[in-house]
């Protein structure tokens, strides 16, 4: 079995940067032009994006919009996007625009039924961020951690159609540290949703290591400091994710 790898676009002021550990006042800024950064992606053999609005996470409502935009526009495969998507209006818009998955996270805490009606209404297109942070879920650009465990997000969604969980260990994210496989591998297992991996992956072994939990549910994972720094190598890490 394969996964797939995501390439990550996070925008915040319009450019392409990387957070350490969600962050926002520790950004690595990486270009300046992020449909230019998308179509590098592809021409490495990229078929999925993962872009998220880093400002929008904290606003609750796009700022990079013309930017997600021209990310769309430009990338011939299928674009994930991410942050400050709270209500239908914003999940219709971005479909509407060409967006193939709209990835909810705050909201899913917040406000569960919107999201169980998105998942009914656009089947395939909801992905449900659960953000983790010493075990607890994460919200509002993980600038506040909840008192609700990982695990009982996820199976709040288990029969809602969600396409899948997108896990992240905020500790870990841009930090190189490894992604954090086992408890990746363990909410799959407990959940039965398929589940993407992200933060932290480091090079190629992270890639390989989560391609042999494909048949556990890991759907995918996402990377995007290894891939700005060098670290990892994305045709390498498509090569590897389709082998497994």
């Amino acid at each position: 079995m394969s996964i797939i790898v995501f390439p990550a676009i996070d925008l915040k002021g319009g450019q392409v940067v990387r957070l350490a550990e969600g962050d926002m006042d520790r950004a690595t800024v990486y270009g300046d032009d992020p449909a230019a950064q998308a179509l590098l992606f592809a021409e490495a053999g990229a078929q999925h994006l993962h872009v998220v609005d880093l400002d929008g996470s904290f606003a609750g409502k796009a700022v990079n919009g013309s930017a997600v935009e021209s990310i769309v526009s430009a990338f011939p495969g299928h674009v994930q996007l991410g942050g400050g998507i709270r209500n239908r209006e914003s999940v219709e818009r971005w479909f509407d625009l060409g967006v193939s998955r709209i990835v909810i996270g705050t909201a899913a805490l917040k406000d569960p039924e919107f999201v169980k009606a998105a998942a009914r209404d656009f089947p395939g297109g909801i992905v449900v961020a659960v953000d983790a942070r010493d075990g607890f879920v994460a919200t509002e650009g993980w600038a506040e951690k909840s008192d609700m465990p990982v695990l009982d997000l996820a199976r709040r969604f288990e029969d809602a159609g969600v396409a899948a969980l997108l896990f992240t260990d905020v500790g870990r994210d841009g930090m190189l540290k490894g992604c954090n496989v086992q408890a990746t591998v363990d909410l799959a297992r407990a959940c039965g949703i398929p589940v993407i991996a992200s933060g932290g992956v480091a090079g190629i072994a992270d890639i390989r290591i989560l391609s042999l939990h494909a048949q556990d549910g890991i759907e995918g994972v996402i990377t995007g400091r290894a891939l700005y720094d060098g670290r990892l190598d994305l045709k390498a890490a498509l090569a590897v994710a389709a082998a497994e």
